[in-house]
């Protein structure tokens, strides 16, 4: 019996959560009433603030649980591509694809979504989309130091490359939500490949 109502809590939280992710990314965390999260998760509203005291906790914990890109991830990333045979001097553009299709961001669409649009008014929202970009612009960086020995192009091309990669890979579904186009990581790579020459 404790193990049921372990998995129900645990099920119901991640109800709150999912629901609270979808009303988030559609119409943005300060339009979207607790009572609606609840209704969606169907759980009643006293469950959702025994699990999140405060409507900004909700959105604290979807930040911190939905979008992680961990260090201890980034140094195995790191081991596979320095052994990775398909790291080859000089394809840089392949060397960008191939990190956007393994990179271990936990991140949904609709998390990208919430991360974009909630960023100027959520500190903590911020911080972590600040922690993402950088970790992000690490691995760009590194996949093109691998791909370009002995470094064709400087240091401040280099970086200014991973940022424009990062950029791409964090904020396609908001680009393409807002534009109604969407951006291919492949063709972002092709073309920062052919910058940097």
């Amino acid at each position: 019996m404790v193990i049921v109502g372990f998995v129900y809590r645990q099920t119901a939280r991640t109800r709150i959560l999912d629901a609270a992710e979808e009303l988030f990314s559609g119409g943005g965390y300060d339009a979207t009433p607790t009572a609606r999260i609840a209704e969606l998760a169907g759980v009643p509203k006293g469950l959702l603030f025994h699990y999140f005291p405060r409507k900004i906790d909700v959105l604290i914990s979807l930040v911190d649980e939905r979008t992680l890109v961990t260090e201890h991830e980034a140094d195995d990333a790191d081991a596979a591509a320095a052994r990775d045979p398909a790291a080859v001097p000089g394809d840089a553009a392949g060397a960008l694809s191939r990190l956007a299709r393994r990179l271990p961001l936990h991140a949904s669409p609709a998390m990208r979504r919430i991360l974009f649009r909630e960023a100027d008014t959520h500190g903590s929202v911020r911080e972590r989309l600040g922690r993402l970009n950088t970790e992000i612009i690490k691995r760009a960086r590194f996949a093109l130091e691998l791909a370009m020995p002995g470094g064709r192009g400087d240091a401040a091309r280099l970086e200014a490359a991973a940022a424009t990669f990062a950029a791409v890979l964090l904020y396609q579904e908001s680009i393409c939500q807002l534009t109604g186009h969407h951006i291919d990581p492949d063709a972002v790579a092709e073309l920062i490949a052919h910058a940097l020459g």
